[in-house]
């Protein structure tokens, strides 16, 4: 069964603020996670496999560029929980000399969401000043449980970080803290554009070496599905180029490739 997010929008009090109807921070409403046997199943399935066959189906804004995998062999698969910068703006929401705001802030908030396997993608509009997470909240980020986190900006305490083992894909690092420059955490559990990608709260994340890749939780049983074709096919190009067959008739399949890859699939094994 998919799980229900029920902490969203109860984990910290509001932060009243002196401009006319703004309420921070802000929470989308509940979401449903994928079924575990899903996302089982798509652990499986590499970035660069996901993101072509997305392609295929007509959803071409799916990787998220910027972002670069900062632990070489890591790969995470898993919902996502989303957290979204916006721009300071004094009379509204602002850091200056103040860190200790960013615990009323979004920021506090999306991590008391967190479930175990959850993904936390983060907009920041690929700030470089902006120093989105550091060592104290990844830090409680893994003791919940969660996965990964795929930034399009930058982080603090990189030293530190890496050695709290967390998968990562940002755009770089930062000394400065999350509201210390121009950018503030503003509201989580909402839509958000990570690096240009819609990402929906629930939709799954694929990140590898290749970088990471938004998989819509829609779509994500009929992807599962043609990567497991799409393996299939390719296992049996591989014999047929290992034994000096033509690229042009089984890379991609040519009509007599199918025809020769369908009697293949359809051989009985010994």
């Amino acid at each position: 069964m998919a799980g229900v997010d029920e902490g969203a929008g109860m984990a910290l009090p509001a932060m009243a603020l002196p401009a006319p109807g703004v309420t921070l921070p802000i929470s989308g409403p509940p979401f449903s996670r994928p079924d575990p046997a899903l996302i089982a199943g798509l652990e499986a399935v590499s970035s660069a496999t996901a993101s072509a066959i997305l392609h295929q189906m007509g959803v071409r804004q799916t990787f998220i560029q910027g972002p670069l995998p900062r632990q070489a062999g890591a790969k995470v698969v898993g919902p996502t929980v989303t957290l979204q910068f916006m721009p300071q703006r004094e009379d509204v929401a602002s850091g200056f000399a103040q860190e200790s705001i960013e615990k009323f802030s979004a920021l506090w908030a999306v991590l008391e969401v967190i479930q175990a396997g959850d993904v936390l993608a983060i907009q920041a509009y690929g700030d470089p000043y902006t120093g989105c997470l550091g060592e104290m909240l990844i830090t409680y980020f893994k003791g919940r449980g969660g996965a990964g986190i795929v930034v399009d900006g930058c982080i603090r305490d990189w030293p530190r970080v890496e050695r709290i083992g967390v998968p990562l894909w940002t755009r770089g690092f930062t000394p400065n803290y999350a509201s210390q420059a121009g950018m503030f955490p503003w509201a989580y559990n909402v839509p958000i554009a990570c690096s240009r990608v819609l990402v929906l709260p629930g939709d799954i994340m694929i990140a590898d070496d290749d970088g990471a890749v938004l998989v819509p939780a829609k779509l994500a049983p009929t992807v599962l599905r043609r990567t497991l074709e799409h393996e299939d096919w390719e296992s049996f190009s591989r014999v047929k180029l290992a034994e000096g067959g033509a690229l042009t008739t089984y890379y991609p399949l040519s009509e007599q490739g199918r025809r020769e890859y369908e009697e293949w699939r359809g051989a009985p094994t010994s």
